[in-house]
């Protein structure tokens, strides 16, 4: 556009693409026209001065004239058909427009919001400048009134600017939505930013810094101006919605930087940004870009000044605002949490974990509002956590690991009222928040407390219902009614255990006792073990070919040949829901995805044609769990850059090793004369995984999942991670002494006399396999519980005059019987031969 062109002569129809008719835009209504001046005036001919017509009335909100219908002319108040104004007729006037001023000055306008312009009866209307330039109609036609809009047109436009408040309207062209909303430039970059910080720490002067602060964070256009990334998207007409979902269109190193200066500024810096924080949620009246709240808001979380217990109120009203958003703004937080580097999200979770738990357990200083005044401060947290979860779990691989959400401050909270909140919820507790709604948010050890009391609550209900049958046929109740009585012999323990749990389906959500034939042990936990212990090993033994172990990755799959009968993979699948029922860990070797295809789904479907233990596209690393070399080799073949087909000769068939037999089965139709080439390679390894992983194994690991599910049938699974449900039946992985030594008591010794300080001494030093048999020796198990060593009970007592005698245990309490042995080397060798011959049970 060249200096010095006459607006009156610009083409506006290529300037402004034709609009709609009515076009929402943010100047007042003005007469443009130098006529329309004059007649208000008086013109140069001079002499004759022209109010408005008797008939007329001007709007002295909006400055829309309108003519005056016989039926209002005698009433005093009148209200604006446009901006909805309410005035005194008498005054009114038709608004004179100084000489020298910018007609097209910004006025506020009422309901409706800005003022409709465009070409309505004639009239010529002043557009906004850009950059400082005045745009003029090029026609000199007058008028000096808007004629009336019909009742279905104004109701038409009411509704559609009523829709948000804070945004322009969907339908303006870019051009036009760039015309109306000009924020503040905010000039300051990153570099500039910076250097001031280094010269305010130099000479102590944040006088810089604190203006730089509170016109930043003083209202969400602030914050979009100064951390817009500078790019040209929107001008170069990218589709704007989709790209503000994957990208927030900040300049995140801009923000890291700010953050991190705030964090260590002087704490006037800090309150001033937190009462501009104040400050920009409380105005909610000025129009922003379309997803600019939600970018702003964004911006205002990673905060720091959170941190402190002082900002938590403020804190709270950001989590509301972020709550109230619409779920599409939602989704599109989740995809800009996942792109924050992963130590400020892992702070991020933390600071909000921090403010869970210290409104629900408050300081005694009474710094919070009391509860009754902010109960929803924990709801507001518990879904933005919700967010950044799912923005963690994504993506593959996550980026905090999963224990990074638990709150282990809730495993003092009453538990199993969360979770019959959330499980019976009635019409007094309707919409009633419970932790159990977000269950990344509870410990394994919270989850396991609830699993057991559950387990608890139904052994109670069944052995109810047993003593009122018994009642009701007017037989006399033995004890026995209250258990799941397992009677074994050690010689015919699978078969034994079979018929046992066959012929007592209805009392598998008993308690569990178990007797040897012949043993004189009575269980009080310690023989259950055992049971477990040992049936586990022989179930897993080759001559019984229902498990494959697969020495590469030290762990077991079902047999693809069916050896074992379905009876006995239902009998596994009921041992795991006894162990988890009854708080036993076992020494299982399943890869992870064998959990995962346990709580697929998490309760049994009720349709018996349902199917159960699928899991949905099992990936290579899937594979890899089981078979590293076959998924190594699959792996090799999507990348392998030759010709397949001609170099490999492979056919759509899977060929795999078990028990020194090859076995070949067709992956699909024909698959022994279908080839596998470049273009189906990735069907060929998708029909592979699936074949091996659910397909070939169904039936097994459908009456595996059957038997698990019919002891721990609870909604309290839905809570579960499958690597929480490995925990809970394998126990944790990590073996540490020095956390026993901790919770251990003492019976008749005290920790520092010196058998006990020789005992620590022998055992911290014995090799893992003989530490996990001393587990085993005390115990009854070598698996460490959920929770870790820190959550067992461990007592030593102590045995006198009796120093020639081997260390005994009683495993039903965790208990070892120390004689008080002479010196450590007598000790470690009377201790080192207990635990290594240490099976079966006797009485004294």
């Amino acid at each position: 556009m060249q200096k010095g062109m006459d607006a009156s002569s610009w083409n506006w129809e290529l300037l402004f693409p034709p609009l709609p008719r009515l076009i929402l835009l943010r100047p007042a209504l003005v007469m443009a026209d130098d006529s329309i001046e004059a007649e208000v005036r008086g013109g140069p001919s001079g002499g004759v001065t022209n109010t408005a017509r008797s008939d007329s009335i001007t709007c002295p909100a909006c400055h829309v004239t309108v003519t005056m219908s016989r039926s209002l002319e005698g009433r005093r108040r009148v209200v604006c058909p446009y901006c909805r104004a309410t005035y005194n007729q008498q005054d009114s006037r038709m608004r004179a427009i100084p000489n020298g001023r910018d007609p097209l000055q910004h006025l506020d306008v009422g309901p409706i919001g800005s003022l409709l312009v465009g070409r309505l009866g004639g009239v010529r209307v002043g557009i906004p400048d850009v950059h400082g330039l005045m745009f003029h109609p090029d026609s000199t036609v007058s008028c000096t009134s808007l004629p009336r809009l019909s009742k279905d047109r104004v109701s038409r436009f009411e509704s559609d600017l009523s829709e948000d408040s804070s945004t322009v309207d969907a339908g303006l062209s870019e051009v036009a939505e760039q015309l109306l909303l000009r924020y503040t430039e905010q000039e300051t970059n990153r570099e500039e930013f910076l250097q001031a910080v280094r010269q305010a720490t130099q000479t102590g002067n944040y006088g810089d810094l604190l203006r730089f602060y509170t016109r930043t964070f003083e209202s969400y256009a602030d914050i979009c101006a100064t951390f817009r990334a500078k790019t040209n998207e929107l001008e170069e007409g990218m589709d704007r919605q989709a790209f503000l979902t994957q990208d927030p269109h900040l300049n995140m190193e801009f923000v890291y930087s700010v953050n991190d200066t705030l964090r260590n500024s002087p704490s006037v810096v800090q309150k001033t940004v937190l009462k501009s924080v104040v400050n920009a949620l409380l105005d909610e009246k000025r129009k922003l870009y379309a997803k600019d709240k939600v970018r702003a808001l964004f911006v205002i979380l990673q905060n720091p000044i959170f941190n402190a217990q002082s900002s938590y109120t403020v804190l709270a009203h950001v989590l509301r605002h972020i709550t109230s958003l619409p779920n599409t703004d939602h989704q599109m937080l989740v995809h800009w949490f996942r792109m924050l580097e992963v130590g400020r999200l892992r702070m991020l979770v933390r600071q909000l974990t921090q403010f869970v738990t210290i409104r629900q357990f408050p300081p005694a200083d009474r710094t919070l509002p009391p509860l009754s005044k902010s109960k929803w401060w924990i709801p507001a947290a518990a879904r933005v956590l919700a967010l950044l979860n799912a923005a963690n779990n994504g993506g593959q691989p996550a980026l905090l690991h999963y224990t990074e959400f638990y709150n282990s401050a809730l495993d003092h909270v009453d538990l199993m009222q969360e979770y019959w909140k959330w499980q019976a919820p009635s019409p007094e507790r309707a919409g009633q928040f419970s932790f159990c709604q977000y269950p990344f948010m509870l410990s394994i050890v919270a989850k396991r407390i609830i699993l057991t009391k559950d387990a608890e609550h139904q052994m109670i209900l069944v052995a109810r219902r047993s003593l009122v049958a018994k009642v009701a046929r007017h037989q006399t109740p033995q004890i026995d009614i209250f258990f799941l009585n397992i009677n074994v012999r050690r010689n015919h323990l699978v078969g034994d255990s079979l018929k046992e749990i066959g012929t007592k389906q209805k009392d598998l959500k008993k308690k569990l006792r178990v007797s040897f034939v012949g043993e004189p042990g009575l269980d009080m936990g310690g023989l259950t073990k055992e049971w477990f212990l040992l049936l586990i090993r022989d179930i897993f033994q080759p001559e019984y070919g229902m498990f494959v172990y697969y020495p590469n990755s030290r762990c077991y799959w079902f047999s693809l040949a069916q050896q074992g009968s379905l009876r006995e993979y239902n009998l596994i699948g009921v041992l795991m829901g006894l162990a988890v029922y009854n708080s036993i860990i076992l020494d299982l070797h399943f890869p992870s995805i064998c959990y995962r295809k346990l709580l697929s789904p998490p309760v049994v479907p009720p349709l018996e044609s349902a199917a159960v233990g699928v899991t949905r596209d099992p990936s290579i690393e899937d594979l890899a769990e089981i078979m590293p070399d076959v998924a190594h080799g699959l792996r090799e073949l999507l990348k392998y850059e030759g010709s397949v087909e001609e170099d490999m000769s492979l056919s759509f068939q899977a060929s795999l090793q078990e028990y020194d037999r090859i076995m070949t089965y067709n992956l699909k139709e024909n698959g022994e004369h279908i080839l596998v080439s470049n273009s189906n390679r990735d069907e060929y390894v998708k029909l592979y995984l699936d074949w091996v992983l659910n397909t070939a194994i169904y039936a097994q690991f459908r009456a595996f999942y059957l038997g698990f599910h019919s002891v721990t049938a609870s909604n309290a699974l839905i809570m579960l991670r499958p690597e929480e449900v490995e925990m809970l039946v394998c126990g944790s992985p990590t073996l540490d002494l020095h956390e026993l030594r901790k919770v251990t008591e003492y019976d008749e010794y005290r920790p520092d006399d010196r058998v006990i300080q020789d005992f620590w001494s022998v055992i911290t030093s014995l090799p893992l396999e003989l530490q996990k048999k001393f587990l085993l020796f005390t115990t009854g198990s070598d698996r460490i519980p959920v929770g870790g060593m820190g959550e067992m009970y461990f007592k030593i007592s102590r045995m006198r005059d009796r120093d020639e005698n081997l260390p005994e245990a009683h495993t039903c309490f965790n208990q070892l019987i120390l004689p008080d042995y002479p010196t450590k080397d007598v000790l470690k060798k009377k201790l080192t031969i207990a635990i290594s011959n240490a099976e079966g049970f006797g009485l004294e």
